[in-house]
């Protein structure tokens, strides 16, 4: 339920990643319900990697669980291995809007324009890329080449 939260003005900093905010929001919430540490630390990781392909499915299967779920309700990664009826039944039970793919390209961009610094090394790049003409990404190479070690 929290995993995109830190898209929504209310629980969106001006310096971290959405995936963090999203996850301080979950955590936040679940300690004033009493879960315990242990679960909110996999609530905190499964948010906060969410985004990070290829690391989560690895992890707690709460934290694979979440990116699998995300991956599929909006990358369609692994459609083809559910059934049009369990498809469907998801559907009407959490209804997509009529142009969900834009809908949630608007949505991201929205949640991160303001803090672009944060999509280094990660998909929220390509969102910016894809709606703002003037965004340029932050280059790994040029990170290293321009910073103050010598050599």
């Amino acid at each position: 339920m929290f995993h995109d939260s830190g898209l929504v003005p209310a629980y969106s900093s001006a310096t971290n990643r959405f995936g963090g905010d999203g996850a301080n929001a979950a955590r936040d919430f679940l300690r004033r319900h009493d879960i315990s540490e242990q679960d909110i630390d996999h609530v905190w990781t499964a948010i906060a990697l969410h985004t990070t392909p290829g690391i989560p499915e690895y992890m707690h299967p709460v934290v694979a669980l979440l990116t699998a779920g995300v991956e599929m309700d909006v990358l369609g990664i692994d459609y083809a291995s559910f059934t049009d009826s369990d498809r469907n039944a998801v559907v009407q039970a959490y209804p997509r809007t009529t142009h969900f793919k834009e809908d949630i390209l608007q949505a991201f961009y929205d949640g991160i324009k303001h803090r672009p610094e944060t999509t280094f090394g990660n998909v929220k790049a390509d969102v910016l890329a894809d709606k703002d003409p003037n965004f340029r990404r932050m280059n790994f190479c040029n990170v290293i080449r321009n910073s103050s070690w010598r050599g």
